[in-house]
């Protein structure tokens, strides 16, 4: 169960998880609960036009990013992927397009210079939750903003192959992938046909041409960049040291 969940049966209220939320019983039920708004967050249906009818206030969603840029399913990856210094978040009113709808409340936050993913969305979701309380407690003077379409940006669903890494970019670009991509797909090569994962790397090439992996004075260097993290397919993630132990390198190995 999710916290949600369980936080609501502690506190005795009716919970109900449909499995298809866009069913006639579904869409009955909650007009019968007659809503004056309803909330969104992190949900992987698209609500159909019958749901959003219901309430009179809207739905109101919660969204990883400044809208109008990085719409989509991964705007927090892909912000720091892309080399952004700054994101936020968005409440806005759903309608019928993807991260379409008018813009509510915003809160805006810096990037750190090494934050990862995992580290900007565990801030994104407490400030998220926290501006989802105020725009529903403010809700009736909340004067909504329509969304410039022409300043959009997209964030799509990331797929594994996002991971592999173009050793044309330059370092910074594949260091920010490296923070953007963690827990998944992560960023990898391939060493000798089994893949290879950097999962944290600093600037610092050493003279390593890309796409070369190369061992000096016991630390791991690749593409511009100095390794500290990695892990090669079938072994656990580890120190860049600790690989050194048990695969060392004699000359550059070829990361592909």
């Amino acid at each position: 169960m999710p916290p949600v969940k369980e936080a609501a049966l502690r506190l005795g209220l009716a919970v109900h998880q449909p499995e298809r939320v866009r069913r006639p019983e579904v869409v009955e039920q909650l007009r019968a609960i007659a809503p004056d708004a309803m909330v969104v967050v992190g949900y992987g249906q698209i609500i159909p036009q019958s749901i959003l009818d219901i309430p009179p206030h809207g739905i109101i969603n919660v969204h990883a990013s400044l809208l109008p840029k990085y719409r989509g399913a991964a705007p927090i990856q892909w912000a720091i992927a892309r080399g952004e210094s700054r994101t936020g978040v968005t409440t806005m009113r759903i309608d019928a397009g993807l991260d379409t709808g008018d813009m509510l409340l915003k809160w805006e936050t810096e990037i750190g210079a090494e934050e990862t993913a995992v580290e900007l969305g565990e801030r994104l979701a407490v400030a998220g939750a926290d501006l989802l309380v105020r725009t529903i407690a403010e809700l009736k003077e909340i004067r909504p903003e329509a969304q410039d379409g022409a300043q959009a940006t997209l964030a799509p669903i990331l797929k594994r192959e996002d991971g592999h890494i173009d050793w044309k970019l330059s370092p910074t670009e594949i260091l920010n992938r490296v923070r953007g991509f963690v827990p998944w797909p992560g960023c990898y090569g391939f060493l000798g046909g089994q893949r290879f994962h950097i999962w944290k790397a600093k600037l610092g090439g050493n003279g390593v041409a890309a796409g070369a992996l190369r061992a000096v004075n016991r630390k791991l260097y690749a593409g511009g960049l100095e390794l500290l993290e990695v892990q090669l397919e079938g072994k656990k993630r580890m120190p860049a040291a600790a690989f050194l132990n048990g695969f060392p390198l004699k000359g550059d190995e070829v990361l592909a």
